[in-house]
């Protein structure tokens, strides 16, 4: 005969969960991955970021060619070309982009752009690239620690 009222015996069932060893390893992992994910992450983003200063050079290119053939000669003052300010302030705002005379030139015969990254910019920190330089003939080139690879 079964007693259908009586109630089975407690028996001890398993919790489910981790266990503060587990947890510390996965926690471990996590940083030891973030250590070597994060500078390369930051250089990726610096890379990119050069877009910024190449894409301003080619503007301020265009508009010194423009310049040239409507009054004859080059000029080194940005607010000529039309922009708010000498320097001019890239369109993301991490370089500033001026003008100056090439070497044994004038503004009548030449210019070479530098970008060199604004103090406030995370490019601040681009020691691989830190100016890009473009000339009235289209060389490039610039500074820093891997300048072979700036204009890549």
């Amino acid at each position: 005969m079964i007693d259908r009222g009586r109630k089975p015996p407690v028996t001890m069932q398993s919790q489910g969960g981790f266990t503060l060893l587990e947890v510390i390893i996965v926690v471990v992992i996590i940083g030891v991955l973030a250590t070597i994910a994060l500078p390369a992450y930051q250089d990726s983003v610096r890379k990119g970021q050069r877009s910024d200063a190449k894409a301003a050079l080619f503007a301020v290119a265009g508009r010194m060619e423009q310049y040239i053939l409507d009054r004859g000669s080059y000029t080194y003052d940005m607010e000529d070309l039309g922009y708010a300010s000498d320097p001019m302030i890239s369109d993301e705002a991490h370089y500033s982009i001026d003008a100056a005379a090439c070497t044994g030139g004038s503004a009548a015969t030449c210019y070479v752009l530098t970008a060199t990254p604004q103090s406030s910019s995370p490019q601040a920190y681009d020691t691989d690239c830190t100016t890009l330089v473009l000339s009235y003939t289209g060389e490039k080139s610039a500074t820093g620690g891997y300048p072979d690879g700036c204009w890549n």
